[in-house]
């Protein structure tokens, strides 16, 4: 980690860390009635993927989505749609300010919420249309916020930025090379963040968008600026959202988890095939038993990979199948992403050749019709293997 982000040898895991997601706005600039965190992307809500961004982390104890009152109910039935955990639903304020200020308010004030939640030393708050933050940018903003009170992830100015004088002409420009521009996440220590919001008038409330100017207005502490990469971008319009749901697309299928049952041959297989695809995907490949439950195996459920292929050498075992798809809807994949899963099967007989019965394919397209119900899709590949 770049020393700059204040590590210090430490890592977020070993301190509180808490989120809080402002969903409040009305999504003018997108047009339309639906507000833009709640616009379908892939089908699913776009503040569903900023939620699980964070959900996947598990240092990150408590996730505080605020939205607008009448948006209340919406919220309660995605996060119980796409099983979310560890999320409380607040009631935001008519501006942005106003609604972080209320996200801050449950871990202080026991009126915003049925109970108070543990504070936490640092606190990040990112947009909640906002999807594709990664954990090391995450990561590095929290450090620095432990070191120096506030930081926050800054990219590179795209445009020029020009005032106008009162009679519509050019007055000056600034030199870009300069300055850079805010973006999201940033974090800061609890106590620093929720005393500047204390101290705001209710201009900087109603007409304030920077976070880190009023921990450096109200409480004197300087941010230090992490550089960001370029996914942190925010959807604004309309465009942006077909630009999100292509970058889904595109990293869907860019990963694949090969799953080879632990004997040699098939691990074998398992191998060569790992070794020709990583070149042009990102492949993890895991030797397990199925029958043993592999915790391994349950953790990798718990990322974000959507296509498997599972290489055994039993003879058309709808059983262990029926295991590795139990453990998939266990995960919340299926609800979030199409599943591929590709079962391949290997036939080491001698025999010169090999069939499948009328009996065993009519089970096995029964079982893929089912399972294609709950959003996985099952495919079938018998190889003679020497």
């Amino acid at each position: 980690m770049d020393p700059g982000t204040g590590s210090r040898g430490v890592s977020p895991a070993a301190m509180a860390v808490a989120a809080v997601l402002p969903a409040g706005g009305s999504g003018e600039r997108l047009g339309g009635a639906t507000p833009k965190q709640f616009c379908a992307v892939q089908g699913r809500p776009l503040v569903s993927f900023a939620v699980r961004a964070m959900e996947r982390i598990n240092w990150i104890s408590d996730i505080i989505v605020v939205v607008s009152p009448e948006n209340v109910e919406t919220m309660k039935s995605i996060i119980e749609k796409y099983g979310h955990k560890r999320v409380t639903i607040v009631k935001g304020g008519i501006t942005r300010h106003r609604s972080i200020f209320n996200g801050l308010k449950v871990f202080a004030e026991n009126q915003f919420s049925n109970y108070l939640l543990q504070k936490p030393e640092v606190v990040i708050i990112h947009d909640a249309v906002r999807p594709f933050v990664e954990e090391d940018i995450l990561s590095k903003v929290v450090m620095a916020a432990k070191e120096h009170g506030a930081a926050g992830a800054i990219r590179p100015l795209v445009s020029t930025v020009i005032a106008s004088a009162p009679d519509g002409f050019l007055d000056h420009s600034l030199e870009r090379a300069k300055y850079r521009a805010s973006e999201m996440p940033q974090a800061f220590l609890f106590d620093i963040i929720y005393q500047a919001y204390q101290q705001c008038t209710d201009y900087d409330l109603d007409y304030g968008t920077e976070c880190l100017h009023l921990a450096l207005k109200y409480c004197k502490t300087n941010a230090k600026l992490v550089e960001g990469t370029a996914d942190l971008w925010k959807v604004t319009y309309k465009r942006d959202l077909y630009a999100a749901e292509s970058i889904i697309k595109d990293s869907l299928s860019q990963q694949v988890c090969v799953i080879a049952d632990v004997k040699e041959a098939v691990a074998q297989v398992g191998f060569r095939l790992h070794e020709s695809l990583k070149s042009q995907i990102e492949v993890e490949a895991i030797s397990i038993s199925l029958s043993k439950n592999d915790s391994h195996l349950q953790n990798d459920f718990s990322g974000e990979c959507c296509n498997f292929v599972c290489i055994n050498d039993k003879k058309y075992d709808i059983g262990e199948t029926q295991q590795l798809v139990d453990m998939l809807e266990k995960s919340n994949i299926p609800l979030l992403y199409p599943v591929v899963l590709i079962l391949v099967h290997l036939d080491s007989s001698e025999s010169v050749s090999f069939s499948i019965g009328v009996e065993e394919l009519t089970r096995i397209k029964k079982f893929a019709s089912e399972v294609k119900k709950k959003n996985i899709l099952v495919y079938g590949l018998l190889i003679q293997y020497k």
